[in-house]
C-alpha cells in the first residue's frame, strides 16, 4: 500500500524512499540492516545501508523527533561535536494502516564505536579514563554553547580513536535545551550529577556481565568525569589576576589553553584599581586549535589529537630540511612526501580498519618502538610494512561492517598478510625524505 509519507531532510536522497517504512524497524529485512554495533538505548535503533553510507534511524514520537532534529542542527552550527542530523519521517503506516511511530534518522559516524562494543573487545582498564576524559571535555565543550544535556552518559556517546586518546561524539540530543545566556552553575553541576551516576550504572553492568577486564573500578571511574570536567572548566574560564611584572603569565595562559586544543577568541585583561596587578579572564573560548592550523596547512580534516601529532611530523619535517622555508610550502611537501605515500601504501583490503590520520599516527608510534628495539633509525617504509604485516592486518574493522550490532565482535579467523609494495622509483626517495 503507498504511503504518503512526511518528511523532512537536510539533504534528500531519493534512495530514502526505497526504503522499507512500511515495516516496524524491529522486523525490518537482513537486506536493509547494516550490522554495525549499537549503544544502550530506550528507542528501537537500527542502521540501514542508503546509497552509498549508512544511516541510524530512531523510533520515537513525532514531536520528540523534530525537537532532536532541530536540538542537532543547532549543535552542528555551534561547531560541537555531534552526529549529523539527516531527516525525519513521520505519518508512517503499516499496510493494515496502522500507525507506525515517526524516526529521526541521522548519518552514521564513520570509523566510531558505542562504549560497549568497545568493552567487548577486552580493551584494558585504562580506556575507561580515556573514554571519561573525553566525555569531559565533550560536555565542557557543550557548556560553554550553552547546552544543556540531561542525559549524560557513555551509552548516548559515540567515540573516535583520536592518536592514542578518544574523541567523544554527542548522540542523543532529546532531553538537551539550548539556553542563549548561558548556563548557571546549579545547571551545570546537575549534568555533571548526571554524568557521574550514569556511568558508574553502565560501568556496573559491564563489570556484572563479565565484560569488563580485571580493575575496572566503577565508582573511580564515575568520579574522574568530576575531577576532570572541573580542572578543564576552570582552565578555560575562570579570571587570574596577578601582578604587572608578571606579564609573561599572559602568553602562558594563552599556551595552556592552546594546548588544550582551544583558541581564544577574545581575551579580556583588565589593570586592578591599585595598578599594581591585571586581571585577565578568556570571554570565548573554542576548540580545534591544531586541527584548525592543520587544516588550513594541509587540507586535512581530523581529530584534534590527531592533528597535534600531524603538526609535530609535519614540523620536525620542516626542520629537518628547510627550517625557513615558508610553513605552507613545507606543508605540501610533507603532505605528498610523507602523509600520502603512507596512507597509499595501506593494502585496500585493509584501509576501512583505521581512519588515515589515525594509521599515521600508529604508524609513528610502531616505527618509534621498531626503533627503541633496535636501537636504531628505522626508514619509514620499512616501519609501515612492519605496521600493516603485524599490527593492523589483525584489527577488527572500525567502519563498516563489524559483527553482530550489540555482541562481541569476533575477530576473522585468518586474513592474508603481506609487504606493501613501493614503485622502486620512489622507494628510495621516499627512504632518503622520512
Amino acid at each position: 500500500m503507498a504511503q504518503a509519507l512526511d518528511i523532512k531532510a537536510s539533504t534528500f536522497d531519493s534512495a530514502l524512499l526505497d526504503l522499507p517504512w512500511q515495516l516496524p524497524l524491529e522486523q525490518w529485512p537482513e537486506e536493509n540492516i547494516a550490522a554495525l554495533p549499537k549503544g544502550l538505548s530506550r528507542h528501537t535503533v537500527r542502521f540501514a545501508h542508503l546509497s552509498s553510507y549508512v544511516i541510524a534511524i530512531k523510533e520515537t514520537l513525532p514531536e520528540l523527533a523534530v525537537r532532536e532534529y532541530e536540538m542537532l542542527k543547532s549543535l552542528q552550527k555551534l561547531d560541537v561535536p555531534c552526529v549529523e542530523p539527516f531527516a525525519i519521517i513521520k505519518n508512517r503506516k503499516d499496510d493494515e494502516g496502522n500507525e507506525l511511530p515517526a524516526v529521526l534518522i541521522t548519518r552514521h559516524l564513520k570509523f566510531s564505536l558505542p562504549y560497549r562494543a568497545m568493552w567487548s573487545q577486552g580493551l584494558r582498564p585504562e580506556t575507561a579514563t580515556r573514554l571519561v576524559d573525553a566525555l569531559a571535555l565533550l560536555l565542557v565543550r557543550l557548556h560553554i554553547a550553552g547546552f544543556f544535556w540531561g542525559d549524560v552518559s557513555l551509552s548516548n556517546t559515540l567515540f573516535r580513536r583520536d592518536a592514542g586518546s578518544f574523541a567523544a561524539y554527542l548522540v542523543d540530543a532529546e532531553t538537551g535545551q539550548l539556553y542563549d545566556s548561558g548556563l548557571s552553575n546549579g545547571q551545570r553541576e546537575n549534568d555533571l550529577e548526571i554524568a557521574r551516576v550514569n556511568i558508574a550504572g553502565e560501568l556496573m553492568d559491564l563489570v556484572a556481565s563479565g565484560r569488563a577486564k580485571p580493575g575496572v573500578d566503577p565508582n573511580a571511574t564515575s568520579e574522574r568525569i568530576v575531577r576532570k570536567y572541573q580542572e578543564l572548566w576552570v582552565e578555560l574560564t575562570a579570571a587570574e589576576v596577578f601582578s604587572k611584572d608578571e606579564r609573561w603569565r599572559i602568553t602562558q595562559r594563552v599556551e595552556r589553553l592552546n594546548e588544550l586544543g582551544f583558541d581564544i577568541e577574545e581575551l579580556m585583561i583588565k589593570t586592578e584599581e591599585n595598578g599594581r596587578s591585571v586581571k585577565i579572564q578568556p570571554k570565548v573560548v573554542d576548540a580545534g586549535h591544531h586541527a584548525r592550523r592543520l587544516i588550513r596547512l594541509t587540507g586535512l580534516d581530523v581529530e584534534e589529537n590527531q592533528a597535534r601529532r600531524l603538526l609535530n611530523d609535519l614540523d620536525a619535517f620542516k626542520v629537518k630540511f628547510d627550517a625557513e622555508a615558508d610553513e605552507e610550502v613545507m606543508a605540501h611537501r610533507w603532505l605528498s612526501e610523507v602523509f600520502e605515500p603512507v596512507v597509499k601504501a595501506i593494502p585496500r583490503e585493509y584501509s576501512g580498519k583505521l581512519e588515515p590520520a589515525e594509521v599515521f599516527h600508529q604508524v609513528l608510534e610502531h616505527r618509534a618502538s621498531l626503533a627503541e628495539n633496535q636501537q636504531k633509525g628505522v626508514p619509514l617504509a620499512d616501519a609501515v610494512n612492519s605496521y600493516v604485516e603485524n599490527v593492523l592486518a589483525h584489527r577488527r574493522d572500525e567502519e563498516a561492517l563489524i559483527g553482530p550490532m550489540t555482541e562481541a565482535i569476533i575477530l576473522p579467523t585468518s586474513i592474508p598478510s603481506g609487504n606493501i609494495e613501493v614503485d622502486e622509483e620512489e622507494e628510495g626517495d621516499w627512504r632518503d625524505k622520512v
